[in-house]
């Protein structure tokens, strides 16, 4: 019984209020007007999005706290630059120049720190080779120590004519055998090759100290960069990794170190997920505003009653933005989300009710009525639809996922004003449009 006067208290509260939003429809049509304008100051002066998914959990739970140390304890760099070149030489080349170049950057870099390479492995990298290795390295060192001298003496070509010199008399001296030049010399053969062809080309002085080719990590180095980080922008690594290509640019590590630069990390990876996303936003609102479009009209087919949807809906989700931002400060980018919520949920009220407006219209005629007998037989539907709605999204809030719970606040609300601008701006905006009554009530016999 309760019940049923409560049920009966809100048709009649909904049938009232459509009644003076239809008879001062000028009036409601300006408020709203005048509300979404000033929603829409808001929301553009105020609009943020926090692309920082640490933030979106609360650092004082014990997992989060755990999660923290481990990071603080072994720190994954931001950025990863890779650094690839055709010989030991010009990779470490390119990532001392590269390294150093950054470090200039403190606006946009904090650090570039070289993980491999250095003047640290410059001095002590042989502590880090097995003891044979270091034999067959110093070893080699040691016999060609006058080779190694005639060329720090003169780097020219002459030089190497020098060079060369000594290790045919070492042949002749029964020091060396000739088998032992063929590799220096079809190294050097080919090189010159290249250089004739007008194609890049490099001398290794490693690779021919270590006798064996070199493998893929001799031919890599790794520089761990810290960025600035703005994470009011949807990228928030982005200037930074422009920043790395371009000096990359500026320095000729392509041409002069035939280096090749490529970028991974955490940044990197989440920045090409934001911007994967922002290049497929227009064609996804264009596809999902389409859709609406032509959910409408199957379901209306009258130009102005879709013209007052449309409205109602841009109005509540206008009013709902600003009012989410006034509730968070921030977007996230789980809450981010509620405006394709909004979109299709929040149309569903408009389009019930002009259903069932055009329904009554055929059977009454007159316009008021139309909108009268439409509030009275889908006012309470409509109102515990979107009560119901506003709960299931009330129910993200207690949740410690920040993300989720902001989601539920402004997805809430929104439901909340997407129904009320179906009562009261959508009967005003039919008012004035006035479309005409349907010939025969529409639905499809089959």
């Amino acid at each position: 019984m309760e019940a049923g006067k409560g049920i009966d208290m809100v048709r009649s509260s909904i049938i009232r209020l459509v009644g003076y939003c239809t008879r001062r429809a000028w009036l409601v049509i300006g408020l709203a007007v005048a509300l979404t304008t000033g929603s829409a100051f808001y929301a553009v002066r105020h609009f943020a999005i926090k692309t920082d998914v640490t933030d979106l959990f609360p650092s004082d739970l014990p997992w989060t706290r755990r999660a923290f140390d481990f990071i603080r304890a072994f720190p994954q760099p931001d950025i990863l630059v890779v650094v690839e070149a055709p010989t030991p030489e010009l990779v470490e080349r390119a990532t001392s120049q590269l390294a150093q170049a950054l470090t200039t950057r403190s606006d946009i870099i904090r650090g570039a720190h070289p993980l491999d390479s250095g003047s640290f492995f410059e001095r002590n990298g042989l502590l880090y080779l097995r003891t044979d290795e270091v034999a067959r390295v110093t070893g080699g060192l040691s016999q060609a120590n006058a080779l190694i001298q005639a060329l720090s003496a003169d780097p020219s070509l002459r030089g190497s004519l020098d060079a060369l010199s000594f290790g045919l008399m070492g042949v002749e001296a029964g020091v060396i055998s000739l088998d032992d030049l063929s590799r220096p010399l079809t190294m050097a053969a080919d090189t010159a090759s290249e250089v004739l062809a007008g194609r890049p080309a490099s001398f290794s002085w490693w690779v021919l100290g270590s006798a064996k080719p070199p493998s893929p990590d001799e031919l890599r180095r790794y520089i761990a960069v810290e960025p600035v980080l703005d994470y009011s922008a949807l990228e928030p690594g982005r200037a930074a990794t422009e920043v790395i290509a371009r000096t990359a640019r500026e320095l000729n590590l392509g041409p002069d170190s035939q280096a090749r630069i490529r970028l991974t990390g955490l940044v990197p990876i989440n920045d090409d997920g934001f911007a994967s996303l922002k290049q497929s936003a227009p064609l996804t609102a264009a596809v999902s505003i389409l859709g609406v479009l032509v959910v409408l009209w199957l379901a209306l087919r009258w130009l102005r009653i879709i013209l007052a949807v449309a409205i109602s809906l841009v109005v509540g989700i206008t009013i709902s933005a600003a009012w989410g931002l006034l509730l968070v400060g921030a977007l996230n980018l789980i809450s981010v989300a509620f405006f394709v919520l909004f979109v299709g949920l929040g149309v569903d009220f408009g389009l019930q009710f002009s259903v069932r407006y055009r329904a009554e219209r055929h059977d009454w005629g007159d316009l008021c009525t139309g909108l009268s007998t439409a509030a009275s037989k889908a006012g309470v539907p409509l109102a515990l639809a979107g009560a119901a709605t506003a709960v299931g999204f009330a129910s993200f809030v207690p949740t410690a996922y920040r993300g989720l719970a902001e989601l539920g606040q402004i997805a809430g609300c929104g439901m909340i004003i997407a129904f009320l601008t179906s009562i009261t701006l959508l009967p005003a905006l039919l008012m004035v449009l006035h479309p005409p009554p349907s010939r025969a009530r529409w639905g499809s016999r089959r």
